[in-house]
Parts: C-alpha cells; sequence; structure tokens
C-alpha cells in the first residue's frame, strides 16, 4: 500500500485542536499529539494535561527560549498557559485513573474497528517491554481520540479489523485522526467523518483492511 501525503502534520494537529470543545481538559500523548498544543489559542479555554506532572501545557517555546526544567512526558521543551500547575507524577495519575480528563490524545500503531488500541508496541523482541503511562490513559480519559498516520512506513493498513500488535486499551477509541481523514469508530465500524483535500473515499479505504462506512449508509 502507498498512501497519498493528504494533510501535513501541523495540518493534522490543526484539525484535532479545532475539534476540542472549549472548557475540556485534554492529555496529549507523547510523539505527534504534542503538536496540538501549538494550535490553540490563547482565549480559547482548554487545559492540557502532561502525564508527568503538567496542568496548562502550552505551545511549543520557540528556539532558544527552551527552560530545560519545563518538558513534556515525552522530554519535549514547553511552556505554561496562564494558570498552569505543576503537581507530582501521583497527583497526575490520580487526574487520569480518577475520570477527569475529558479527552485523551493518542499516538497509534493500530486502531481496529471496535475501538481497540495498540500504541505501545509492535511486539518485536528489542522492543522495551514498557507500556508507560498509555494503557492508564486509554482506561481513565473520559474519550480517546488517535492521531496517526493512515498507514505505517512500510505502507500496512494502521486501521484494520483487529489489532495484531500488543493491545494498549480495549474498545476505547472514538475518534481516528490520519493524514487522509477523520474516521469515528461507531457501534458499527470506522464512519468516514472527513476526506482531506484531493483524497477520495475509495483512495481511503483501499489502505484499511476494515470496512469503511459513512454516515447513514454503508
Amino acid at each position: 500500500m502507498t498512501a497519498p501525503d493528504g494533510w501535513s502534520r501541523d495540518e493534522m494537529a490543526a484539525r484535532v485542536a479545532a475539534d476540542i470543545p472549549e472548557g475540556w481538559v485534554v492529555n496529549l500523548g507523547i510523539g505527534l499529539p504534542t503538536l496540538i498544543a501549538n494550535f490553540v489559542p490563547v482565549q480559547r479555554e482548554v487545559m492540557f494535561h502532561s502525564e508527568n506532572g503538567v496542568i496548562g501545557v502550552g505551545p511549543a517555546p520557540e528556539p532558544g527560549d527552551e527552560d530545560p526544567w519545563l518538558i513534556n512526558a515525552g522530554k519535549q521543551p514547553i511552556t505554561l498557559r496562564q494558570g498552569a500547575s505543576i503537581v507530582g507524577q501521583s497527583d497526575s495519575f490520580a487526574i487520569i485513573r480518577g475520570g477527569h480528563l475529558d479527552l485523551c490524545v493518542l499516538g497509534g500503531y493500530q486502531v481496529a474497528a471496535n475501538g481497540d488500541l495498540a500504541n505501545w508496541s509492535t511486539g518485536r523482541p528489542d522492543e522495551a517491554p514498557a507500556v508507560g503511562g498509555a494503557m492508564d490513559l486509554g482506561a481513565g480519559a473520559k474519550r480517546v481520540w488517535v492521531l496517526m498516520e493512515h498507514v505505517a512506513r512500510d505502507g500496512t493498513a494502521r486501521l484494520v479489523r483487529r489489532c495484531s500488535y500488543p493491545l494498549t486499551a480495549y474498545g476505547s477509541v472514538s475518534r481516528v485522526y490520519t493524514n487522509l481523514a477523520v474516521i469515528d469508530v461507531a457501534p458499527n465500524g470506522f464512519v468516514l467523518r472527513a476526506c482531506a483535500p484531493g483524497i477520495t473515499r475509495d483512495r481511503i479505504a483501499s489502505l484499511m483492511t476494515a470496512p469503511l462506512l459513512v454516515e447513514g449508509g454503508s
């Protein structure tokens, strides 16, 4: 499988940012999801949480303005929004496990048609056996969205009938954003919500191993 470009990584992140409702508390997973904080204007009240104990993550700092003491869970430099707080990791995970996150946006290796998520391991023997906080986030957030490229680097599908990689969470994903499309995970499977400019439904469906439905039809 070979995928066309579709949205850039920044455009993918901006699309997610535009869809987050006012007032939500949102965890941004390691990797691509961290870009989302760059596209929420300061006048919008969206509180970004990082599992290492930051509540109120702002956009990435300008080059040269990094503070080595301000990082996210992926050890990337961050800024703080007005009103931000720094808490201990036990308090940070109490927020996650206590159901206080309106949304978590995670990266992914695979998402299944029933909402299962695999995002911490591809099962290779040389990988570190550590799921980190992703399992807590997948189970504890009120909603889970996934932001990822539509296919893997080798062209294999990431939107699948059933995950073949070790699972992070069962049935937790409700929406997927890729460089080609916005796709909801409904009780009947994947439902197409939007296509990237120049990308057709047939092209999107051809790069999946599970059926792609359209709202109100098949």
